[in-house]
């Protein structure tokens, strides 16, 4: 991108703010599947959604100069600055990690041996001209019920040769042929999606050898450290859209494990390196440890605003608004319907529409769940952090016992 590609016109912050959150969570998501599963081509996906939001990050500056005339605008407005940079800050961190596929900086092929079977894969996937897709909608295909396989995004070529990305389709979604899907589940729905969308029998990785130990729990550190940077980002994102500080806090303890977990990574690494053919090999676990930290910085950095009690602009707020999906945490009271039933039992995501993200657990010492599964017991005292709707956080509500209103 030259400098001279973009220049300034009238946009709608909110909505630049908007795309800039949705883009920033997909990079993370996109840049992980590629290290995860050693793929170039969506390792190149990560670098023109990277492009995307250099633009997207100037345009939202040279909007937000222009609206500050004041020294009052200037510091309702620096909060907002803060979102941007922190944006940015993601999407170079995810651009970082996608290098050390693509320019092959050096990563055990044991890595993928500690990734659970029951983990979602990511794959990318061309909508061929003569597809059963081709023109259809989500909602006609009916493709996450039938297959468990979920488009998360797609890049389509528009008229004038540029590309578009819909970061969040639904139902109403058509795919078009020349489309590229980015689709997330498990192994034989990917493969059944895969070949209806391109015509072709899908071939999964090899699984690789099992590792040796402080390697495996070097690459266990760096999973645990994924789960809980993507996880602060999300809750950064929901402290900053809805003004809580106690979401915000969260954030903070975050960041402050993911730095602890580092310091542990480090000192398996440095074990394993004299335990492997080719240490030069851990580079890539290295620089992929280094660029999950800045990612939890950059939650922390979203986040400060709201620490230091400076009140959400109204442009963020409005770009709330426009969002389909909020965050909130709820605290399982003893006695509740949910206290002693396992998420699968309750089937809480079908019963309310919330997906519960991340679970902190008191106790000594406090005990995070991230990404809880199925077999994942709620106890009392927990307090669930789950995104969905608002009618979906107010049964969730009812159902954790509750008596206060959900806190956003």
């Amino acid at each position: 991108m030259e400098p001279g590609d973009v220049e300034y016109e009238p946009v709608s912050v909110k909505a630049l703010l908007s795309e800039m959150k949705d883009t920033a969570e997909l990079l993370i998501d996109l840049s992980y599947s590629a290290v995860l599963a050693g793929s170039d081509e969506v390792a190149e996906e990560v670098l023109a959604l990277e492009e995307r939001m250099d633009v997207l990050q100037l345009k939202a500056r040279m909007s937000l100069l222009m609206a500050s005339r004041s020294p009052e605008d200037a510091e309702a407005l620096a909060p907002v600055l803060g979102v941007v940079g922190a944006a940015e800050k993601i999407a170079n961190a995810a651009g970082d990690i996608a290098k050390i596929v693509l320019e092959d900086i050096g990563l055990p092929e044991a890595m993928r041996a500690a990734i659970p079977e029951a983990t979602e894969s990511l794959l990318r996937a061309s909508v061929v001209e003569d597809s059963a897709y081709a023109g259809r909608t989500l909602g006609a295909i009916n493709m996450e019920t039938g297959t468990g396989v979920r488009v998360i995004a797609i890049r389509r070529a528009s008229n004038t040769g540029k590309q578009a990305w819909i970061t969040n389709p639904d139902r109403e979604t058509a795919m078009e042929a020349g489309d590229v899907l980015l689709l997330r589940g498990f192994g034989e729905g990917l493969s059944t999606v895969y070949e209806a969308a391109t015509g072709d029998e899908y071939e999964p990785p090899t699984p690789p050898e099992q590792p040796i130990e402080d390697l495996e729990r070097a690459v266990d550190s760096i999973i645990l450290m994924k789960n809980m940077s993507e996880l602060a980002v999300d809750l950064a994102y929901g402290s900053v859209l809805f003004n809580s500080e106690g979401v915000a806090e969260e954030v903070v303890e975050l960041e402050a494990e993911v730095d602890a977990l580092e310091s542990r990574f480090e000192a398996w690494t440095l074990q394993a390196a004299g335990r492997v053919e080719d240490p030069v090999s851990l580079r890539g676990l290295v620089h992929l440890a280094s660029a999950t930290e800045v990612i939890s910085d950059a939650a922390l950095e979203l986040s400060e605003g709201v620490l230091m009690g400076l009140d959400t602009h109204p442009v963020v707020a409005a770009a709330v608004e426009e969002s389909d999906e909020i965050i909130v945490r709820v605290t399982v009271a003893g006695g509740a319907e949910l206290a002693g039933q396992t998420l699968g039992d309750l089937l809480l995501q079908t019963e309310t529409g919330m997906r519960v993200i991340a679970i902190r657990r008191p106790g000594e010492e406090t005990e995070w769940v991230v990404s809880p599964g199925a077999d994942t017991e709620l106890r009392a005292g927990d307090v669930l952090i789950a995104k969905g709707t608002r009618a979906g956080a107010e049964r969730l509500s009812e159902l954790a016992g509750d008596p206060q209103h959900y806190d956003e």
